[in-house]
């Protein structure tokens, strides 16, 4: 073999390495529909939430808290908003009508959304309805699915909800990522459900609420284990102003 083929050869293979090895970076915000904590509640401030988002230059977002067409935010469809402030695709998934819009999460994408699934959450207990969305992209020419989601407040309807998860997710071939705000601490029965199939990032540094002084766990990222996968600058974001909690970012390899 000529010495000009074996370069190109070893060119190619630490090409496809290094695609392989490539980091999908993720983002989970609930963002309080914009309005800053210290701020009064007519106060809105979407670019500030963008301006995040575009900072921590993820590939996914989720984000939880999110206004469609409601007053208290001007009317505005907050999804859309945030991406064209950020240049990304969205999803919006509601979880309940509010006055005469929606309320819900949403769901960024620096990449195209091939697919979606939008699914309302079990709740035993009579609350405010939840909803599991999740879209699949095609990353370094692999095909991942990212969900997004708020649980509930309610320990019954967290346990069902983690059950409904885990049921959509336990035969599941692709590799997947989950994300939201849970509302659980990690020895929670909901966290504990759905650690059957899913690996989260350490909770050294997961303090996420509230913003000011955060003393609880309760946002996460989490890949289902069968995907084998490794976890990288796991951070909870330094910002206290933007929302009640404060941003969570981690660079995810799959294998």
């Amino acid at each position: 073999m000529n010495r000009k083929l074996i370069a190109f050869l070893l060119i190619l293979f630490g090409s496809v390495f290094h695609l392989s090895a490539q980091k999908i970076r993720v983002l989970s915000f609930n963002i309080h529909h914009g309005n800053p904590p210290s701020e009064k509640e007519s106060v809105v401030n979407l670019d500030t939430i963008a301006q995040i988002i575009k900072n921590s230059n993820a590939d996914l977002v989720g984000l939880q808290e999110i206004d469609v067409n409601l007053g208290r935010s001007y009317n505005e469809d907050q999804a859309k908003k945030l991406a064209e402030l950020t240049g990304m695709h969205y999803i919006f998934s509601k979880g309940i009508d509010l006055e005469k819009g929606e309320y819900g999460t949403a769901i960024l994408s620096k990449h195209p959304i091939e697919r979606v699934e939008k699914h309302f959450l079990p709740s035993p207990v009579e609350s405010e309805r939840r909803s599991l969305s999740i879209v699949e992209v095609r990353i370094n020419n692999r095909k991942i699915l990212f969900a997004n989601t708020h649980l509930d407040l309610k320990d019954k309807n967290k346990i069902a909800q983690a059950k409904f998860i885990t049921s959509r997710f336990k035969n599941e071939k692709l590799p997947t990522i989950l994300v939201g705000d849970l509302n659980s601490k990690p020895t929670d029965p909901a966290i504990v459900e759905l650690g059957k199939i899913f690996s989260k990032t350490t909770s050294q540094n997961g303090l996420t609420f509230p913003q000011d002084k955060p003393n609880t766990e309760i946002d996460y990222i989490m890949v289902n284990t069968s995907s084998h996968p490794k976890f990288f600058n796991h951070r909870v974001l330094e910002e206290k102003y933007a929302s009640d909690h404060r941003p969570l970012y981690v660079e995810i390899e799959i294998k």
